[in-house]
């Protein structure tokens, strides 16, 4: 059965019916020659799997395969319960989960299209290749039932399979998904912020603006697929597309995954709806009255008192916001005197042990080279990590020598900046560290905040670090001031994609509509290739800055 399984690459010589080119569903509009080179290619895998002593019933019959078909009949009898597949619309579509076989070459159980999804059993799915060649169709049933046809959601299922690796796709006729699209019939994105539910969807937190892109829709599903295909391409964070006036494609890593964020999306799109109704707005964080649509408050308030506000500011920490030397002095030795400490006492911590895996995984793969540049640079601490089952003092005494290197080399890594703000936040719940801010800052925030600016933080400590820099300081919680937080898991600051990244995550109609402040060169010109506005900060103690650099400067946030 192995054999069998691994088979899938045959598959994809056979004639693709669930794809984009032929109308899925339509099966009576095949051409004489389609319908013989279908017939042929089947023939041809019954054959093969013949001469290997394998039935092809058996091949679709694996229990992985009765498993999915069972959950996707039982998920459209819930769905179904929460209006999201009523009329016979929406459907839903999962990879048969074996665990020998990657996601990418499994089996695609798909409901079929234009029957009552609540009556359905694992006998009425259809099972297909990874590339959307039907293996097994259900049986036709006595009238009133209509003859079985596959998904017309079919190509766009497959889009999120093959662009994203998707493990399950649910496709949802949910009226508060349709409803979401017509809050502003002109919208490209379905926008919400600082609502719980949002930790539901993968990559975000309740900080951050949750950004859904909204396609138009067309008389046909099959028709969508070239456009929800540019709506995943554009928005590589979004796991899910929404279609005006229609419903919603959610996807995920397996069919949990896709159902709780689609759950998750359902509440958000319903809470938008009664913010709406309340003349308030879900993409505020603190969910203030709307504006009109169109309606920019920066500009006026520019109008109000001749003074221009950027739309958006995005604001570097280090040198930026805060001192070099706070960082230097302080937070750095903090955590050099407390890091072994830390990992011995929490070791078996769920939190610590993550901290513990991604820290030997980043050593073992992109660092390799870093630690053995340290090692031939003579640099005191740094040392290869011994396996997971070793010591616990072994293991904390090796990470111990890496994690001091990479302080003392400044190494600007995602495992290491988690760690430090898991420390950190020991300190600033303890009272033993406090943010340290140019006087400047809390005037700026609180004054861009009034004038409709939209703040963020982009920095290399990790986003929980930043949130309680600026939520533990002399002037007290700043974060009411800022919109969301971005660090290195957005991907590295001195790449412009980086910054392209973030546009499309504050939902700026350009890039020039952002200003991004930064004491490094090095970002700003990564900036300014992604088209941001950047300027250069000017501040007591950071590094000089060539004659020839090009940009403006400013010695406070005031002058942006």
């Amino acid at each position: 059965m192995q054999s069998s399984l691994r088979l899938h690459s045959l598959q994809r010589t056979g004639v693709a019916v669930c794809d984009s080119r032929v109308p899925v569903g339509r099966e009576r509009s095949k051409s004489p020659s389609h319908i013989a080179l279908t017939r042929n290619w089947q023939s041809g895998i019954r054959r093969v799997f013949a001469a290997m002593g394998v039935e092809v019933g058996g091949y679709t019959e694996t229990d992985p395969v009765r498993e999915t078909k069972s959950l996707c009949a039982d998920l459209c009898k819930h769905f179904y319960g929460l209006g999201w597949v009523s009329g016979t619309g929406g459907s839903i579509t999962i990879k048969a989960h074996d665990p020998s076989v990657p996601v990418g070459e499994q089996l695609i159980v798909m409901a079929p299209s234009g029957v009552q999804k609540e009556r359905m059993l694992p006998e009425d799915m259809y099972v297909m290749s990874p590339d959307g060649s039907v293996l097994s169709s259900p049986s036709p049933k006595p009238s009133p039932h209509r003859p079985p046809k596959c998904s017309e959601c079919g190509p766009l299922f497959l889009k999120a399979y093959t662009m994203r690796n998707a493990g399950a796709v649910i496709h949802s006729h949910g009226l508060e998904s349709a409803l979401a699209t017509m809050i502003n019939p002109t919208a490209t994105e379905f926008r919400i912020t600082h609502m719980e539910m949002i930790k539901g969807i993968a990559g975000h937190g309740y900080y951050d603006e949750l950004v859904v892109p909204i396609i138009e829709n067309s008389a046909r599903e099959y028709e969508l697929t070239d456009a929800l295909a540019e709506a995943i391409a554009a928005y590589p964070k979004s796991t899910a597309v929404l279609v005006r006036n229609h419903g919603i494609y959610i996807w995920g890593d397996s069919w949990i995954q896709a159902k709780t964020q689609a759950e998750c999306y359902h509440y958000l799109f319903e809470a938008a709806l009664k913010l709406h109704q309340l003349g308030l707005d879900p993409a505020d964080p603190k969910h203030g009255p709307l504006r009109a649509v169109g309606e920019r408050g920066t500009e006026a308030a520019s109008a109000e008192n001749g003074k221009k506000y950027p739309k958006v500011v995005v604001l570097d920490i280090e040198g930026t916001t805060t001192p070099i030397s706070f960082v230097y002095e302080v937070l750095f030795p903090y955590v050099k005197e407390r890091a072994a400490s830390h990992l011995l006492s929490t070791y078996t911590s769920t939190e610590t042990q993550d901290d513990i895996k991604l820290l030997r995984k980043q050593v073992k793969q992109s660092l390799i080279v870093l630690i053995q540049e340290d090692l031939d640079n003579g640099v005191p601490g740094a040392t290869p990590v011994p396996p997971a089952d070793a010591p616990k003092e072994e293991v904390v005494s090796a990470l111990e020598g890496n994690i001091l290197a990479m302080i003392e080399a400044d190494r600007k890594i995602t495992a290491l900046k988690e760690l430090q703000g898991h420390i950190w936040r020991v300190g600033f719940e303890k009272g033993e560290l406090q943010g340290a801010l140019y006087d400047d800052v809390p005037v700026a925030l609180a004054e861009w905040h009034k004038m409709g600016t939209k703040t963020y933080i982009y920095s290399s400590g990790s986003r929980e670090a930043q949130r309680l820099l600026f939520g533990n300081t002399k002037h007290g919680d700043l974060r009411r001031y800022l919109c969301g937080y971005f660090d290195t898991t957005t991907g590295p600051k001195r790449e412009a994609r980086s910054y392209a990244e973030i546009c499309l995550s504050v939902g700026v109609d350009s890039p020039s509509d952002v200003l991004f402040a930064t004491d490094v060169l090095a970002e700003a010109v990564a900036a300014k290739e992604a088209g941001v506005n950047a300027v250069l900060m000017l501040r007591p103690g950071n590094a000089p800055l060539p004659a020839d650099h090009g940009f403006q400067t400013a010695r406070t946030l005031d002058e942006l």
